[in-house]
């Protein structure tokens, strides 16, 4: 029996290490930029994920940061949580979502930069999709959508290329998603109006 639970232990031990080390291997991986990227217009594109071309290479991104909402209901229950965080209905988020992949869409016409270490993002269909940084016109594409209305400060969020640390980049997202709300919006524009504190006058 001791020797059943050493070998258990043992297991466990290694397993607890391996995650460690693969999260320290994929903070410290490399960051590549890729300049003079374009849009690729395909029927799953959404304002957070979509196929761009860099080079002679193709590929599907995911913006990091940042959850804009579905523009479809292959995913519900995303679309439900979605509808929940910003107080309105299924249907006034999938319209959000439609606006947020032709926010994108628009702002991506002229090329951009891409910033990836090539970490996997799971996603709709077969092809690997790529966790990225997306800069246009010297501004990122998270801020300018959580700004507008048309995201949500959520998801995988590592150090940026720059050295600044996730907590305080997201910290500063969730101010710029605040200033949002109170302006009404993207999505926020058909959520309920905040309460006012009872000393507001």
């Amino acid at each position: 029996m001791p020797t059943t639970r050493l070998f258990q232990s043992l297991i466990i031990s290694l397993v607890l290490l391996a995650i460690a080390g693969t999260s320290r291997a994929d903070e410290t991986r490399a960051w590549v930029t890729l300049t003079n990227c374009e849009y690729v217009t395909t029927k799953n594109n959404d304002g957070d994920s979509f196929r761009v071309r860099g080079g002679t290479n193709e590929f599907s991104l995911r913006l990091y940061y940042v959850d804009a909402p579905e523009s479809t209901l292959t995913y519900p229950e995303r679309v439900r949580q979605q509808s929940e965080h910003y107080g309105i209905t299924l249907d006034e988020a999938l319209k959000a979502g439609a606006k947020a992949r032709e926010r994108a869409q628009e702002l991506l016409r002229e090329p951009f930069i891409v910033r990836t270490r090539w970490a996997s993002a799971a996603g709709r269909g077969r092809a690997t999709r790529y966790y990225c940084i997306v800069e246009v016109g010297g501004r990122s594409l998270a801020e300018v959508l959580v700004s507008e209305g048309l995201a949500q400060t959520k998801g995988v969020a590592p150090n940026l290329p720059s050295g600044e640390k996730a907590s305080a980049y997201m910290k500063r997202l969730e101010d710029l998603e605040g200033e949002a709300r109170r302006k009404r919006v993207g999505a926020w524009a058909s959520a309920p109006e905040p309460k006012k504190e009872k000393d507001e006058k």
